[in-house]
């Protein structure tokens, strides 16, 4: 699959490298390190990274502004259905490869590779770049890098495999960069945001079922200084409460006149339940967008049915090893 995606790269003179809305690492970082190793190989070639970009994040690397496009090809990262996808002229594509290390949700290219057992979409670019010879340096290896990280918490998720450690080490030994600065740029944050996790901590709701979650309001933001993506952006943080199987981090956006919803869980599979209110993600791992509170009470109580239901299969397994 790999050749046949470089196949088509060089097929064209302008390639688009997109992925999903609300940025985080592991989209931004894989569209900056493909772009960037493109680039090299092919110096010629009008090679663009598009989206919304985040300031939290900005120490990653750039974006490119749009220009008047023409027959040109889309490489779709990270990004696992159509309403998801941050650029408004997808459509225009004369080709769209997706690469993806989401759960299939829907076809949207005509080449689409995706791998759900790797814990990022930069860690299938570590491998692509490997195998296919395309041009790395330490800047393309510390983003890439910095993406995986990111996407697995620090290599705490299952979705790690000794192939993972593989690359890592390739990368470390043939294109060299300083671990504690990608971790400076990755978690370091402003006392403000420090302050509202704090808030976060003191008000926590936990259901019967055992789903932790917090409402964080306009009028919450605006007290500790911060912005609609600093409350989501915490979701890890909460990784370890012993009585929590699910936890999620609503967020009002007044800026974009929605709600965010981050969610994670340590058991029960939830992103069949982020997909109904607009949203997707990994079985463990998902975000959604709803228009009010009414609607995200509404997805909280269908997550606490999925809580429920965890615990009495859990409770009737443990009978039938009695």
């Amino acid at each position: 699959m790999y050749r046949q995606i470089l196949k088509e790269i060089k097929k064209y003179d302008t390639i688009v490298i997109a992925r999903h809305i609300g940025v985080d690492p592991d989209a931004l970082c894989s569209q900056l390190a493909l772009r960037d190793s493109l680039r090299l190989r092919f110096p010629n070639k009008k090679i663009l990274a598009v989206g919304n970009g985040s300031a939290k994040f900005s120490s990653l690397g750039n974006l490119d502004k749009i220009e008047n496009l023409e027959n040109f090809l889309l490489i779709l990262l990270d990004t696992p259905d159509k309403k998801r996808i941050d650029f408004a002229g997808w459509g225009q594509a004369k080709m769209i490869i997706k690469i993806d290390h989401h759960p299939f949700i829907e076809k949207i290219g005509e080449l689409e590779y995706i791998d759900d057992h790797k814990c990022s979409t930069c860690e299938i670019l570590m491998d692509l770049i490997k195998k296919m010879h395309l041009p790395c340096n330490s800047q393309i290896s510390r983003t890439l890098y910095a993406g995986l990280v990111s996407d697995s918490n620090r290599f705490l998720f299952d979705t790690i495999t000794p192939q993972t450690f593989e690359l890592v080490t390739y990368y470390l030994k043939n294109y060299p960069f300083t671990l504690s600065e990608v971790y400076k740029n990755l978690y370091m944050r402003p006392i403000k945001e420090v302050r509202l996790q704090g808030f976060i901590e003191e008000n926590l709701n936990l259901t019967e079922n055992g789903v932790a979650y917090i409402k964080i309001t306009n009028e919450d933001l605006v007290r500790f200084h911060a912005d609609s993506a600093s409350g989501g952006n915490m979701i890890n943080d909460f990784n370890f409460i012993e009585e929590a199987l699910i936890w999620v981090i609503i967020t009002e956006d007044i800026k974009n006149s929605n709600i965010r919803i981050n969610i994670r869980s340590r058991g029960p599979v939830i992103n069949h339940v982020a997909e109904k209110y607009h949203g997707g993600g990994h079985m463990f791992a998902s975000g959604a967008r709803v228009s009010c509170f009414e609607e995200a009470e509404l997805l909280l109580k269908d997550l606490d049915a999925v809580a429920e239901e965890y615990i009495k299969v859990c409770e009737e397994n443990e009978n039938k090893n009695e």
